[in-house]
């Protein structure tokens, strides 16, 4: 086909800006209906989660969290006294990034049928996208039925005195770095900040922490950054609460890094670590060429369909409902679904709160876990939220050190559990668990609060003994007194 200005353009029924694991769903789902589908990456293929995200940073922490497991265990606490072999835990890390090639991610698009384009992808139009190569060449591609916009988000560092000079850190710089800075200042008391300071404190470093708020993972209930701040502080990193940078300078190209802080106290580091929120990656995708604002975040509905179109679709961290791999790919599969719906001409989708074409769990049910040690795990709304939103609602709450699983998993077991009980329906809207080793009991809670299982059929599911799962029937126990 050739467009108004004479280029010729070539037509998908599907494209997808974007290749990380949000527009690979989108493209798996898209071809599984038989549409034809193009997708468009300037960067590799698998994006930000496999290459300085999730993977990089899973690697990273579990050796310091699994060597933190084996100090508290009897027999074993001996043995595992020294420093963790750093050149082993950064080969281990590049290896679960593929050394930063993206070689199998090619192969698995193109073993599913879709056609991959190199470049920096951008709207130009309805329907209508150009795809940049690095040589500058240029090509067109036009959408019969759908663009998913699925860029992501980037990391937003402050605009500070002296910033553009010190190079600062970032979730990319510090997921790959090399080796391991002598200090370290980490900037913000979010997932990221409180990972890489778990991270680099158990590689060597000396880390600080600097918190404009009263305290860390503020999104969360108030114990979980309690008990993370506690571990950390006595892990050796210095945490600072309610002050923040206001300027930074570097000594010449690579020497020490001053930072200021507005309570008028000056620290001295190797890095700086600004985790301090994301961004969109809409800045240079050409949304105005559709009515839309460059640099936005995208408004979507429930099927991630862009508010006032019928063809543009933002999945992921670009439409800012959860901003976490495993909800871009669920996003994925509901927005793929509904385009293939639309595109079939499915006189009514399943838009109902638990359909096929309602990414429902993005409101009610986000599941997380923070792999610090303690590790962190939640899903659902935090009693804040419930009572926020106008529920009426009891928090349960239960120690986890007194559950006979936890005392065999560790010795001095610390750690909490919270379930937060819908009064009127008798259901859970949230659950929160703080402890060593308690990531992998989130599905259990997600399934719960997904399923919206009533307490009362709660109560018949049995957990194992001795597990830390008990801790589901002392739950029950304390709701029911």
């Amino acid at each position: 086909m050739t467009d108004v200005e004479g280029a010729q353009r070539r037509e998908y029924d599907v494209v997808v800006i974007g290749a990380g694991p949000v527009g690979e769903n989108v493209a798996d789902r898209a071809r599984a209906a038989g549409l034809s589908t193009a997708v468009i990456e300037s960067e590799l293929i698998g994006g930000e989660c496999s290459y300085w995200a999730c993977m990089p940073s899973k690697a990273l922490l579990r050796p310091v969290v699994a060597r933190a497991d084996a100090r508290r265990v009897p027999g074993l606490s001996g043995a595992v006294q020294g420093p963790l072999d750093v050149d082993a835990v950064l080969a281990h890390r590049d290896e679960q990034t593929s050394h930063w090639k993206d070689d199998g991610q090619v192969a698995w698009l193109e073993s599913i049928g879709a056609d991959i384009y190199r470049g920096k992808g951008r709207l130009t139009g309805v329907r209508q996208v150009s795809v940049t190569a690095a040589d500058g060449t240029e090509q067109h591609l036009g959408a019969r039925h759908a663009v998913a916009v699925c860029t992501g988000s980037r990391a937003v560092v402050p605009a500070l005195p002296g910033i553009a000079d010190v190079r600062p850190w970032t979730s990319r710089e510090a997921t790959s770095a090399k080796e391991v800075p002598g200090r370290l200042v980490v900037v913000g008391g979010g997932v990221v900040g409180v990972e890489m300071a778990t991270v680099w404190q158990g590689l060597g470093a000396q880390v600080t922490m600097l918190i404009r708020g009263r305290g860390l993972l503020p999104k969360m209930e108030p114990f979980a950054g309690e008990l993370v701040a506690e571990a950390l502080t006595e892990a050796g990193v210095r945490v600072l609460t309610g002050v923040s940078a206001k300027a930074v300078s570097r000594a010449g190209h690579d020497g020490p890094v001053t930072v200021e802080l507005d309570n008028g106290e000056r620290l001295e580091t190797d890095e700086i670590l600004f985790a301090t929120g994301r961004a969109p990656r809409t800045d240079d995708l050409g949304l105005d060429t559709v009515g839309l604002e460059p640099g936005s975040w995208l408004a979507v509905d429930d099927s991630c369909l862009v508010e006032g179109s019928d063809w543009l679709y933002g999945v992921g961290d670009v439409n800012h409902r959860a901003l976490l791999t495993h909800q871009g790919k669920y996003q994925a599969r509901v927005a793929g679904a509904a385009i293939a719906a639309r595109a079939q001409e499915t006189p009514l989708l399943e838009t109902d709160r638990w359909g096929a074409h309602a990414a429902t769990a993005d409101h009610a049910a986000v599941p997380q876990v923070v792999f610090t040690d303690p590790e962190v795990a939640s899903v659902g709304l935090t009693l804040a939220e419930a009572e926020a939103a106008g529920h009426r609602v009891r928090a349960v709450d239960y120690d986890l050190a007194s559950v006979a699983g936890s005392g065999l998993y560790a010795q001095g077991y610390r750690g909490r559990a919270r379930m937060v009980v819908d009064l009127d329906r008798e259901i859970l809207l949230g659950v929160t668990f703080v402890g060593p080793g308690i990531g992998e009991l989130l599905h259990s809670a997600t399934i719960a609060v997904t399923g919206e299982v009533p307490v009362e059929r709660l109560w018949h599911a049995v957990p194992a003994y001795p597990t830390i799962s008990e801790v589901w029937l002392r739950l029950l126990e304390t709701y029911r007194g």
